[in-house]
């Protein structure tokens, strides 16, 4: 059963009174294009809907009314026929997190560093339509082939933990770092501070990692790209997951007390000099709204009610998960963890639950399940919609591209630079 189903039918039977609710939200069986005409920006229903939306938050306009009344039967048929009149002139690029009524039309699945480079792969084909979220299409124009257009169904997919950190808070905290640190390399060649980026961030910033001698990470190969930046850096300013930083410097030995964590809003970052003298990871304070969610209570509870079942998180979640279960990993890990695992395997995945529930359908051999029992999926992977893909995809078949995104070249053009030391570095 795919999340969006399971919400409605929770929803009805708790409209019904007959169960409490098991979704994080009852307006996650809204349809998008209604949290898209709200007044003010907003992340919608899903994980990320406490989160404040900055005011420049891209916003959708109106989806047309074809689209919006269709049946579900109605826009499979209108997405597969332009699919075939399209044919090799587009490529469709579906992430993990997606929800099962879109990405079951994608030519690509995969995580955020396997998109990237599927975006280099079709050459020929003269548009990419990206079933992801809005940092990831930004991605997806830096590296694609002149001539391509990258289309967002969707532009208010976007990401609550990209918007964390921004060029200007994160321009005036390089300042006050090469302030107190300098910037002329010691003896051995490495400057005091290396800027390393996490891919879920604009491509402002992944500009400014190209410019600063900085690299773009994913969680497939965080550690590869932290060896990089400690060959060249006596210390490292990671944003804007604190998570991925923290879990992935503490793997390799860094001790918690030289991983400061700076908050943009307060002097200094909320540290002092001395510990930033003594640091060797500064983490940003950002975070996943999604994996924000897991706790080590709710491992315990699966290690009670099933002995001897395996738990792999994403290393976006807090340290105290990451330390209680068996692995932690990207998505692309937990999925060959799964697919390479002795039949009747027990898994408690602490991840989005699009890949979790569309895991379990995957791989019938075995017992899956998330960590978290409520269906609270990412809200801005779930603002795409079939609707909007049939609207771009037929769109693209009379000729126009809509939703295109294009990144200035004047930001493009460094952030390649890191882009390409990221793709270079193999996990």
């Amino acid at each position: 059963m795919s999340v969006s189903t399971a919400i409605e039918l929770i929803s009805r039977e708790a409209a019904d009174g007959a169960v409490p609710a098991s979704t994080c939200s009852p307006d996650l069986v809204r349809d998008p294009w209604t949290i898209d005409a709200l007044p003010m920006p907003q992340y919608g229903p899903g994980a990320s809907m406490a989160d404040p939306a900055p005011p420049a938050t891209p916003r959708q306009g109106e989806l047309p009314e074809e689209y919006r009344t269709a049946s579900a039967e109605d826009l499979d048929r209108r997405i597969r026929a332009a699919k075939e009149t399209l044919g090799e002139s587009v490529v469709i690029l579906g992430h993990f997190y997606q929800r099962d009524e879109v990405v079951q039309y994608a030519d690509f699945v995969g995580d955020s560093y396997q998109l990237a480079r599927a975006a280099t792969e079709r050459p020929e084909a003269e548009a990419i339509v990206f079933c992801g979220v809005h940092f990831m299409a930004e991605t997806a124009d830096m590296l694609s082939a002149a001539g391509q257009s990258v289309i967002l169904p969707n532009l208010a997919a976007g990401c609550s933990m990209a918007d964390m950190a921004d060029i200007d808070s994160v321009t005036e905290c390089w300042d006050q770092l090469t302030e107190l640190f300098g910037t002329e390399p010691d003896a051995d060649g490495r400057v005091p501070v290396i800027p390393v980026t996490y891919m879920n961030s604009s491509a402002a910033l992944k500009g400014f990692c190209g410019d600063h001698g900085g690299i773009v990470c994913t969680s497939s190969n965080a550690a590869a790209v932290l060896e990089w930046a400690f060959e060249r850096g006596r210390r490292v300013l990671f944003f804007p997951d604190q998570h991925l930083g923290r879990n992935t410097a503490k793997a390799m030995g860094v001790p918690l007390e030289q991983m400061p964590l700076w908050n943009p809003r307060k002097p200094w970052g909320g540290t002092d000099e001395q510990v930033l003298q003594d640091s060797r990871v500064i983490l940003w304070h950002g975070f996943c709204s999604v994996h924000k969610r897991f706790t080590v209570g709710q491992i315990e509870k699966a290690r009670a009610e099933f002995p001897g079942v395996r738990v792999i998180v994403h290393p976006e979640c807090p340290m105290p998960v990451v330390d209680a279960a068996d692995e932690a990993g990207s998505t692309d890990y937990i999925r060959k963890a799964i697919d390479a695992a002795a039949p009747g395997t027990t898994f408690a995945i602490g991840t989005e639950i699009n890949m979790v529930n569309r895991l379990a359908a995957q791989y019938p051999q075995h017992t899956i399940f998330c960590l978290d029992p409520v269906i609270c999926p990412c809200s801005t992977m779930y603002r795409i919609h079939p609707g909007y893909l049939a609207w771009v995809l037929e769109g693209l078949v009379g000729g126009r591209v809509l939703n295109p995104i294009t990144v200035p070249e004047s930001v493009a053009a460094p952030a390649r630079v890191a882009l390409n030391r990221m793709l270079a570095v193999r996990p």
